[in-house]
């Protein structure tokens, strides 16, 4: 559980890292997104340094160079160097560019973005790397560990790495429940993060594998912001996309009792048949995934953005409700 952080008594009054509080009568975690963005720009050269728990290693490995987003440390789960495993065709796997922008996808009905009701972006402590844990305290999703890394591409810049972009994350739980929206977790914001671009454009988070649901493949959903400034409107998001899991990988979590039910979801679902990576079996969505479900997974996607297109996705699908809580089900297409 994250502890909260308590405030400085200056003679000015109460302060965080030097800085007054905005609203002097609430606690360092609910001074809002303006302040979180100052917090972010004085600690950016040091962000590489910050610990948040384990799955330190594992998002080590995962990361493609030397940008300064903050790295998953402290008390690491192991310090095996995990073995490659079973991998997707992602398209960094041979150090090529993928073959066109990456495609616009919904965002789902439990984005989180305040495009649907629940706004997670404008929550103090969004900006972080290590996602598991609601922010503030609460509930830690448990699950098998996973580090996700994205490398934003712009590509109307020539590909050049898209250094400062802020990217969204969010997914399901091992359970195919949603923070902020599934029943008996509305109060929870784990799962959900954001990350800065450092100079090799990549970002880099620090979570669980996600469950399948029925009728959607595993994956897991992202927005990408010119700044992290843009994040406060999600209609600033210049991408909206999925990335889809390999099919041998989630088979070996997925037979974990803690994934209880997903096996069956994934037998009931293909890349081809799945209603969001069905047009082209998700060629440039889908991650290159190394480790083991000992160790974890180290999950990475090279995204290419074009800002001289129009986004065309991003919106809930007409009639999402809230999914329901226990095991994977119940959730609406589009999720």
């Amino acid at each position: 559980m994250s502890r909260i952080p308590e405030p400085e008594q200056t003679p000015e009054g109460p302060a965080y890292e030097g800085r007054l509080l905005d609203r002097a009568d609430e606690e360092v975690v609910d001074q809002g997104v303006a302040f979180d963005i100052r917090t972010l720009v004085n600690r950016r050269t040091v962000l590489s340094l910050v610990g948040f728990g384990v799955g330190a290693v594992a998002l080590a490995a995962c990361t493609t160079g030397g940008g300064s987003t903050a790295a998953a440390g402290g008390a690491a789960a192991t310090t095996a160097t995990p073995t490659p495993a079973a991998t997707g065709s992602g398209s960094t796997a041979s150090g090529t560019l993928p073959a066109a922008e990456i495609p616009d996808e919904t965002a789902g009905p439990y984005p989180g973005d305040g495009s649907n009701g629940a706004d997670a972006l404008a929550d103090s402590g969004i900006v972080r790397s290590d996602i598991r844990s609601s922010i503030g305290g609460g509930t830690t999703a448990a699950g098998v560990p996973m580090a996700l890394t994205l490398t934003i591409l712009d590509m109307a810049n020539g590909d050049a790495p898209f250094t400062d972009a802020a990217v969204y994350v969010w997914h399901c739980n091992a359970a195919g429940g949603y923070s902020m929206y599934s029943s008996g977790i509305e109060n929870e914001t784990y799962l959900r993060g954001v990350q800065v671009a450092g100079s090799d454009g990549s970002v880099s988070y620090t979570s669980i594998f996600p469950a399948c649901y029925s009728g959607r493949w595993p994956h897991i959903h992202f927005e990408v912001y010119p700044t992290v400034n843009d994040i406060s409107d999600s209609a600033n998001a210049i991408a909206t996309s999925q990335v889809a899991l390999p099919q041998d990988v989630c088979e070996t979590v997925y037979a974990l009792s803690d994934y209880s039910g997903s096996s069956a979801n994934l037998a009931q679902v293909s890349l081809t048949s799945d209603n969001v990576f069905g047009d082209d079996g998700g060629v440039l969505q889908l991650a290159t995934v190394s480790g083991d479900a000992t160790s974890g997974y180290q999950v990475s996607l090279t995204v290419r953005v074009d800002t001289s297109t129009t986004p065309t996705a991003g919106s809930a699908p007409s009639g999402g409700g809230a999914p329901s809580g226990g095991a994977p089900g119940g959730n609406p297409p589009g999720a």
